[in-house]
């Protein structure tokens, strides 16, 4: 599978495209959210993405206070998770700027959409829709998306396999451009979350979902989560994005920054090109080492011609002078008559033989 998201092409043979989330880490300023586009753009990304919620439309306030505390990532908020989405909400009207400002510096615009209004508001803005892992079983919001005929890209953190299975399903009955990507949705930036990653989901996805294309939505620091994840076909990488982890705020922890993003980019293009073809061959920066470094068939002393060779009279040696008999033919030279004379050392040739 292969499709365009923008200007780029998105697919295995087609270098591995880069999404800076940005999300929340515009900290609710709008010339902030500018600025991080423009340093994403300059440290390698290809699109930089929003989010577009409400608060009263993610979260239930009355539900989340009924648990009894916050938990897992959330338990370091000093905010309650209400207000925390609240703060982190980006007004529709940011849209068509944050839209203008992607294009001045050549970088496309994402945002996620978590209710029906923004997925259609969007609709005229994004090249694609990436759908956050934690509408996985919302598929009513998944066909929505997928409706209007865009690429989308699904995360599927903290999902079983057959609730992957229904998504994916549901999806592509409508839209057959995906991009299925594993994640693992702990935001806490705790080196024990690389034991929970399981880059080899994806060789369950190839398998499972011949018709995809393979990604990563990641929050692990570091590089080798992306890199492991490219080495197994993922082309689509997406990882939050700010200038400063020191920042207060959800997502500022785990997010890179410019130097660690463009690291990234700058290896996973060195591992591209590394991976290089499945066809195993001589390579062309190889060819002369051929020549060097492999054996040929030569003259263990001075022959003569007329001469029966025997294993005795060849030696096997490098160079492998180009045109010469190469070693797994030594039996077949073997009880052959000399038509010429061979001084020691002088590569045999088929010419130089007869039966």
């Amino acid at each position: 599978m292969e499709f365009k998201i923008g200007e780029h092409w998105i697919g295995e043979k087609y270098p591995t495209y880069f999404i800076a989330d940005i999300a929340a880490n515009h900290d609710g300023n709008l010339d902030r959210a500018k600025q991080l586009i423009k340093l994403a753009k300059d440290a390698g990304a290809d699109a930089a993405k929003f989010q577009n919620f409400s608060a009263p439309k993610i979260v239930s306030d009355f539900g989340f206070k009924s648990l009894g505390g916050q938990q897992s990532h959330q338990s370091k908020w000093k905010k309650s998770v209400f207000e925390v989405y609240s703060d982190a909400s980006v007004s529709s009207d940011w849209t068509p700027i944050l839209k203008e400002e992607c294009d001045k510096v050549s970088i496309d615009y994402f945002s996620s959409p978590y209710d029906f209004e923004a997925t259609d508001m969007l609709d005229a803005f994004v090249p694609a829709y990436k759908i956050g892992s934690g509408e996985i079983d919302w598929i009513e919001a998944l066909e929505r998306m997928a409706s209007k005929g865009k690429p989308v890209l699904l995360a599927t953190g903290a999902a079983t396999i057959g609730e992957v299975q229904k998504a994916v399903h549901a999806i592509q009955a409508i839209n057959e451009q995906l991009v299925l990507m594993q994640c693992n949705t702990n935001y806490t930036a705790d080196p024990d979350n690389f034991n929970h990653i399981h880059l080899n989901v994806l060789k369950t996805y190839a398998v499972m979902f011949p018709d995809v294309v393979l990604g990563l939505s990641d929050h692990t620091h570091g590089h080798a989560t992306v890199l492991g994840a490219v080495a197994l076909g993922a082309r689509v990488i997406e990882k939050h994005f700010t200038d400063d982890n020191s920042r207060e705020g959800p997502d500022h922890k785990f997010a890179m920054n410019p130097r660690t993003w463009a690291d990234m980019v700058e290896n996973t293009r060195q591992l591209e090109k590394a991976l290089g073809s499945a066809d195993k061959r001589v390579a062309g920066n190889e060819v002369d080492t051929v020549v060097i470094q492999r054996r040929c068939l030569r003259a263990a002393r001075d022959l003569k011609a007329g001469e029966i060779l025997t294993r005795e009279m060849i030696d096997v040696l490098r160079p492998a002078t180009p045109g010469a008999i190469l070693p797994d033919q030594i039996q077949k030279v073997v009880g052959m008559k000399l038509l010429v004379d061979a001084p020691y050392g002088k590569e045999l040739r088929w010419g130089m033989l007869s039966d």
